[in-house]
């Protein structure tokens, strides 16, 4: 269970603290957006990747998968059956699902079975839980491209319905770029988000 022992503050930016989600008021745009919900280990991770991705508008840490009301301290038990996961809101007509799972796939470990590293527990499982039923065959074929990329290391990552979405509470919200300095910050999603700065530059936002 990791420890977060700083809390978030408030703000307008994704990529540095201070930190809070701008609300939206163009429902034109808001009306091309899909969404993606994807686990794999600790949300601060994905956050962290996603909310630097060209056309993603914005991404919220939370918990899907499992039954109940969902709190962190239980979730982290492992008896809700929850996963950590993000909600990404994306715009399709500048970055596609798939490569949103091409980039997923490349900042975590699909081939470890409810397990990121040192997070251990079926919260941390690497899942892809599709909103449509369009997404069901876009990651069948993203699990094929991570299979031959992997060269015979088998992924495990669960391919489910989304059901419910929990947001999760305030201080999770844009933890890394609050709280950069911080030793699970600092050692585990950093290196993830210069992971995704080297291998996929073309798709990161301006100053990210």
């Amino acid at each position: 269970m990791k420890n977060p022992s700083v809390i978030a503050t408030g703000g307008f930016c994704f990529c540095s603290a201070p930190f809070m989600y701008t609300v939206h008021v163009d429902c034109e745009r808001e009306c091309h957006m899909a969404t993606a919900i994807l686990a794999g280990g600790c949300f601060w991770c994905l956050e962290a990747v996603f909310v630097r991705v060209t056309g993603v508008d914005r991404v919220i840490s939370g918990y899907c998968g499992g039954t109940g009301e969902p709190r962190y301290e239980v979730v982290c038990s492992g008896t809700t059956g929850h996963a950590e996961a993000v909600r990404i809101d994306f715009d399709p007509g500048q970055v596609s699902y798939a490569r949103l799972l091409d980039i997923f796939f490349a900042i975590h470990d699909p081939t470890t079975l409810n397990r990121q590293g040192a997070d251990v527990g079926t919260q941390y499982r690497s899942a892809i839980f599709v909103t449509a039923p369009e997404q069901r065959a876009e990651a069948d074929a993203a699990i094929r491209r991570a299979n031959e990329a992997l060269g015979g290391q088998v992924v495990v990552t669960e391919v489910v319905d989304a059901g419910d979405f929990h947001r999760a509470e305030d201080y999770h919200q844009g933890y890394f770029a609050n709280n950069p300095g911080q030793g699970y910050c600092a050692f585990v999603v950093a290196p993830k988000v210069a992971k995704f700065r080297r291998n996929f530059a073309e798709l990161l936002k301006p100053d990210c």
